[in-house]
């Protein structure tokens, strides 16, 4: 689990083309202090296991479905990006509970930038608009970030000058795509709701039997 704070501004260094697949070799040198083989880092709100690490590197593999869901397709050397350790157990949770597990991509739509901070509205892949709240959590390429405006088709945030300093939104333009993964709770509650619904008008029939729920 991550908790949406960004922890480092790294940089792509390599990317090697796989096929259906890709490598990267990512530059983090504070979240590659204490990394071994087979640790996750979120990149951009992807969890990635590291496969080699050392000098302030680490190299991770992107199989088809995750370049197929995020953008990580588009990463170029020189790119930027969001890096993010997995929150230790009983650290704080500054931000909210952030898998790494993106929903879908979103295209910022436009940029309104203020002295006090700058405000982004960015499409919504269609399904997703039901998890979104006015003052609920998203997370944008990995930045735990509160909702302004939740509507069918796109949301807002607001952005302060730290994020904008600190993360890889400070330079967004309008076009440029984004990972979103939206509240894991609420996906929680669609789905109990949805049993309820389902098995409430049913007749008893002795207790129910065991379900098994995986998370998607």
């Amino acid at each position: 689990m991550f908790t949406g704070i960004v922890e480092e501004l790294g940089e792509v260094v390599a990317v090697e083309d796989r096929g259906a697949a890709a490598r990267l070799r990512l530059r983090g040198p504070r979240v590659t202090a204490d990394v071994r083989h087979g640790d996750s880092i979120a990149v951009n709100g992807v969890c990635l296991t590291v496969v080699e690490a050392g000098q302030g590197e680490f190299t991770a593999d992107v199989i088809a479905e995750t370049l197929h869901r995020s953008s990580l397709g588009a990463l170029a050397v020189g790119s930027p990006v969001n890096l993010e350790r997995p929150m230790a157990l009983g650290g704080r949770l500054d931000g909210h509970l952030v898998q790494g597990h993106v929903d879908g991509t979103g295209v910022i739509a436009s940029r309104d930038d203020a002295d006090s901070g700058t405000t982004l509205t960015v499409t919504l892949p269609a399904g997703l608009a039901r998890y979104l709240v006015e003052k609920g959590s998203i997370t944008v390429d990995g930045i735990s970030l509160t909702v302004v405006e939740a509507a069918d088709d796109h949301f807002s945030v607001s952005l302060i000058p730290t994020t904008l300093a600190l993360t890889t939104l400070g330079t967004k333009q309008p076009g440029d795509p984004v990972n979103l993964e939206v509240d894991v709770l609420a996906k929680y509650v669609e789905r109990l709701l949805g049993h309820t619904a389902g098995t409430a008008a049913a007749p008893h029939q002795g207790p129910a039997p065991h379900q098994e729920e995986a998370a998607r």
